[in-house]
Parts: structure tokens; C-alpha cells; sequence
């Protein structure tokens, strides 16, 4: 997949205020806005203007940066809302319709007709104050398909600069995605931009899919935190695309900047970075088993796909536990400076596994045993 072929707008500030634990503070906003842009997200979207009081001040502050990133702002397709964004300085700003039976019936009560009649009215006033517009629909993937390429083809030829594909209740699965993704480019020439939400694990399958299928642009979010579970994933999304590429996904972005962002919105939102995070958990680059280690010691590739040093990371070794090979142990002995026979360095690898039967040893007592049998 051609690198060129996608950006990413990062939704932090935007659908990860909707995180249950969320509330940023102007400085805050301002902290992780700039984080972003050093890490080189394309756009950073920010919470409606509509929202409250400071939510429209603190864009208009984010916006007044000097970004590298294009700064949009989220808001119902509503000529009130679009009033109000384009004199917030951004340069961009994403709008939505819901175009599923639910949300039709449920929520705005509006007709497919309609809806193409009112967001005509808004991306011309969008357009004639000379920002990029998006138009997305909502719950996308429970929408009918014919109500989805008549909204679509219709704001297309209105001159949106993208439509947006949203799984707003996680429930498209990759190959949905990618197929949308292939027919929508029969049918459209704008970008297209997919926002998928992680109800059922499928956010960054789905972000990828969508992407061979011709989209062009992903949204993300820190940790992926927004409603609910949240949304694909930063550090996952890119994750995924590195091992593609490794070197353009290097050359796009810094990626040495991802565990200062995990740890600055964990800390925000007062959880702990997940043991399994992407890229950043605990034992993201940690190895236990004695065949895991034998082979990553010869190469670390035999079960990497992602090299840790690329991320500003570095990986683990675990060989003060049963499942430890002999060849782990010998290569910890070399560090220690000290060296052993074949026949020697599998007594002693036996002793190791035999006496952590009973319960995982610390290093400093795996190196104690290495030392005594030198002794000995």
C-alpha cells in the first residue's frame, strides 16, 4: 500500500472527550495538540464549538498554534453549528448526518431527501468561507446501501473534500470495510476518510481493510480512547502500516514520539497503559520462552515485526523462569562475564528450571546460581 495513499486525523481531542475519564483542560489540550503535530498526525480534530463555552475557546486556541497539522472541528450538519465553526479559525470542519434506519427514526426523524437538502446548504456556507469540508454519515455500516451512494454521490458533486465512512457502533467487520471502500470508488472521486469504532475488536482490521479498498484517510485516537471502547488506536494504526513499510512509516512520522503520548493521555485520564498495548505496553518487546529468546538473540526478526529501537524502545529478556533454554542462560552467563562448557550450561539450565518449578526467580538470583557454580 502506497504510503502516500493515507493520512491520519488524530481525534483525541474530539471523540477521546468522550471517554468516560476525559477532561482536558486548556493547557492540556494545548500539551496534546502539540505532542501530535511533532509526532506528524496529518489533522488533529478537536470537540464542537457548540459544545460549551470553553470547548469553543479552547479551539479557537488550538486553531491560533501554528500547527503543522490542519486543525478541524466536529459538528452536526446544522447551520447554526457551521456559523459558529467557520469563525473558530480552524481549517477544516467535518460534519454528520445519521443515515441509518435507527438513528433516522430515533435521533433526527429526517428523510434520505432531506438530509441531502439540508447538507447542501451547509457545505455551500462551509465552502464559500473557504474551509475543507467533510461530510460523513452516521452508523454507516447499518445504513442502506442505496440511501448510503445517494447521500454520497450527492455531496461528491457538492464539492466535499471528503465523505466519511463512520462504524459508529463497531460492528463492520475488514471485509465489509474493504468492499464499501471498492464500490464507493466506483461511484465518488473525493477522499475518503473511516472512523471505526472498537466495540468488537475490529478497528484497526477495519482501518486497514478500508484503506486497500481505496480510502484515504483514518481517524485515531490516543490509546484509542473515546465512547464506549473507543476508536482505532494511534499507536496500533500505525503499528499496522510499519509493518508494511517500515521505512516510509519512519520517514512520515515520529514515532519516538508514541510512548510520550501513551503515557501523557493515560496519565490525563488516570489509567494505566494496557500490559498489551500496541507498541507501548509492558511486555510489548518481551520475550520468555527458551526458543523465543534462543532465536531473537541469532536475530531479532525471527519474532519481531516491529523493531523497538525504531520506537525508541528497547525489548526484554526473561530466562529466570521453567520455560528458559540453555542457549538464554549462556548468553545471560556472557554478560556476566563468565563462561561455561555445552554439557556444563545444560546441568546448570536444568538446576534453573528445576528450582523455578516452584515459583519464577528474580535475576539477581538467576545470576547468583551462575556465579556460585563457578565457585563451586
Amino acid at each position: 500500500m502506497p504510503i502516500e495513499r493515507f493520512a491520519i486525523i488524530d481525534s483525541t481531542l474530539r471523540e477521546g472527550e468522550q471517554f468516560s475519564n476525559a477532561h482536558f483542560t486548556t493547557d492540556e489540550k494545548i500539551t496534546i495538540a502539540k505532542l501530535l503535530d511533532e509526532f506528524g498526525v496529518e489533522y488533529i480534530e478537536l470537540t464542537s464549538p457548540v459544545a460549551s463555552p470553553q470547548s469553543c475557546q479552547d479551539l479557537r486556541t488550538v486553531a491560533s498554534l501554528g500547527l503543522h497539522a490542519k486543525v478541524l472541528t466536529h459538528v452536526r450538519c446544522h447551520m447554526d453549528d457551521a456559523r459558529v465553526a467557520v469563525e473558530s479559525g480552524v481549517t477544516g470542519i467535518d460534519i454528520l448526518f445519521g443515515t441509518s434506519s435507527y438513528l433516522r427514526e430515533f435521533s433526527h426523524g429526517k428523510s434520505v431527501d432531506e438530509i441531502i437538502v439540508e447538507a447542501s446548504r451547509v457545505i455551500e456556507f462551509i465552502k464559500d468561507h473557504g474551509k475543507e469540508v467533510r461530510f460523513s454519515s452516521e452508523d454507516s455500516f447499518r445504513s442502506a446501501e442505496g440511501d448510503l451512494l445517494r447521500v454520497y454521490q450527492a455531496v461528491d458533486r457538492m464539492g466535499v473534500n471528503r465523505i466519511g465512512v463512520a462504524d459508529t457502533v463497531g460492528i463492520a467487520t475488514p471485509r465489509q470495510c474493504y468492499a464499501l471502500a471498492v464500490e464507493l470508488r466506483h461511484h465518488i472521486s473525493c477522499d475518503i476518510e473511516f472512523h471505526g469504532h472498537n466495540d468488537a475488536g475490529c478497528a484497526i482490521a477495519n482501518s486497514y481493510s478500508i484503506l486497500e479498498g481505496g480510502a484515504t484517510h483514518i481517524d485515531t485516537s490516543v490509546l484509542g480512547i473515546g465512547e464506549r471502547n473507543g476508536i482505532t488506536p494511534l499507536g496500533g494504526f500505525v503499528a499496522r502500516m510499519y509493518a508494511d513499510d517500515p521505512a516510509a512509516i519512519k520517514k512520515k512520522y515520529d514515532l519516538r514520539k508514541l510512548k510520550e503520548l501513551d503515557e501523557l493521555v493515560a496519565s490525563l485520564v488516570k489509567i494505566e497503559i494496557p500490559f498489551d498495548e500496541f507498541v507501548t505496553g509492558k511486555f510489548a518487546f518481551h520475550h520468555k520462552a527458551g526458543m523465543h529468546t534462543k532465536a531473537i538473540y541469532v536475530n531479532p526478526h525471527s519474532y519481531e515485526i516491529l523493531d523497538p529501537a525504531d520506537f525508541g524502545l528497547t525489548r526484554t529478556m526473561n530466562i529466570a523462569h521453567r520455560l528458559t533454554g540453555h542457549n538464554a542462560v549462556g548468553k545471560r552467563a556472557e554478560e556476566l562475564g563468565l563462561t561455561f562448557g555445552k554439557d556444563e550450561l545444560r546441568q546448570i539450565t536444568r538446576n534453573i528450571k528445576a528450582l523455578a518449578d516452584a515459583g519464577p526467580l528474580s535475576m539477581d538470583e538467576l545470576d547468583s546460581l551462575l556465579r556460585e557454580w563457578v565457585v563451586a
